[in-house]
């Protein structure tokens, strides 16, 4: 197997990229939470014990976890790397000559750790400490800031996704999140781990105008066998599910994408927090969206590779069951009454990582879905999720596979 390699959503995990939330949390506050995508401020100390607690439950399962704030430290040791990501964040369009001439210099003096840590985790006008005479600065309080915490960051799932040989760096359809993709970029060209690797890059990795072209990793589900499955929700839309698709058959490294309409709602947001797959023929869903009555689409390379597009009529259940060859899906719903399901869906219930065939990793307040999924033979794994889970994303979504075995 490549060193980078993702083959399915089930099959042994080996290497995953996850986040450890630090500054971008204390950052967080009522008043900006909801600018930066978040619903509630979170305990940091607390969050980021369970989230050590998520990491060691994959590390005792054989998985080895890569944390994204060492591992851009250790591309911004990189000159060119360091220059890059800087100019892709400070610049006089956003903050005027002056202004953005203090704010490069103040932040390309700092060591490589320093600079990932408020890269990642904001920088204000106090902490820029600067006599500059710029109107924009003018404008502001010494607590505003001048670069804007990431705290979004914690789901390393959505702004890039490895499939089968190759990763796409995802344009974010949310301005508060755009920023994530440049480290990632810059991650992937520049830090000694990718140097010379062998694998793809499909999408987003390039300085173009994405426009209307947008897609998040937790729409996109790598079920295996060639097949991509791809929720086109909120976040992910149908022009960037056909580029990224055209890449894929392109490198030949899917030969089928199965697009599914999802439900524009603040529930739903990816595809992954109202469905995800636990084994081979097995997944869990939220039965109040997830309806066979979902508009999907088959999308397949033509002779003259051409994208070739056919709506399924039968349903998404059974244009996976074709891809996957099996006769018929294991279906575990949401656990509890309806109002207990609910709020299991709320708190992530089906945003579940699985780590090889039939074990998961999920929070452990979810009792009623956990039951579900154990009677239907599944093994569970639990993590607390008290704190973590009120930025509303699970273990999947706190996730990037790098290496991942094929089904």
């Amino acid at each position: 197997m490549k060193d980078f390699y993702v083959g399915s959503e089930v099959g042994q995990l080996k290497k995953v990229l996850l986040h450890r939330p630090d500054l971008c949390l204390n950052r967080l506050t009522p008043s900006n939470c909801e600018s930066l995508l978040f619903d509630d401020v979170l305990r940091v100390e607390l969050a980021g014990k369970e989230h050590d607690a998520f990491q060691q439950v994959l590390r005792d399962n054989g998985v080895e976890v890569f944390l994204l704030n060492n591992m851009l430290a250790e591309t911004l040791a990189n000159r060119e790397a360091r220059s890059w990501v800087l100019e892709h964040q400070i610049n006089k369009n956003r903050f005027g000559n002056d202004l953005a001439k203090d704010i490069y210099a103040h932040m390309d003096s700092m060591d490589n750790q320093a600079l990932a840590r408020y890269l990642i985790g904001g920088l204000t006008v106090s902490e820029l400490n600067t006599e500059c005479k710029s109107m924009t600065l003018g404008m502001m309080e010494q607590s505003d800031f001048l670069i804007d915490p990431i705290p979004n960051h914690l789901f390393t799932r959505d702004t890039s996704c490895w499939i089968y040989g190759g990763v796409s760096m995802n344009p974010m359809a949310k301005s508060a999140r755009k920023r994530e993709t440049v480290h990632l970029r810059a991650i992937y060209n520049h830090h000694p781990m990718f140097k010379g690797a062998d694998f793809f890059s499909y999408f987003g990795d390039d300085d173009q105008n994405y426009d209307l072209s947008t897609i998040e990793g937790g729409d996109v589900l790598v079920i295996g066998r060639g097949a991509v499955l791809i929720g086109m929700s909120e976040r992910t839309t149908p022009q960037a599910v056909e580029q990224l698709s055209r890449a894929l058959f392109k490198t030949g490294q899917a030969k089928k994408v199965i697009a599914l309409q999802l439900p524009k709602a603040r529930s739903c947001m990816h595809l992954d927090t109202v469905f995800t797959q636990m084994d081979i023929d097995c997944f869990t869903y939220y039965p109040d969206i997830m309806k066979g009555d979902l508009a999907c689409w088959e999308l397949t390379q033509g002779a003259n590779e051409e994208l070739v597009t056919t709506r399924v009529k039968d349903g998404f259940v059974k244009a996976i069951e074709r891809a996957l060859d099996v006769s018929e899906l294991r279906l575990i719903p949401t656990g509890g009454d309806i109002y207990q399901a609910e709020r299991e869906q709320w708190n992530d219930a089906n945003n579940v990582l699985t780590v090889r065939p039939g074990v998961v990793v999920t929070y452990e307040r979810n009792i009623h879905t956990i039951r579900n999924m154990q009677a239907a033979g599944i093994e569970v794994l639990t993590v607390p999720g008290e704190d973590l889970g009120r930025g509303r994303g699970g273990a999947r979504c706190m996730s990037c596979p790098m290496q991942r075995e094929d089904i």
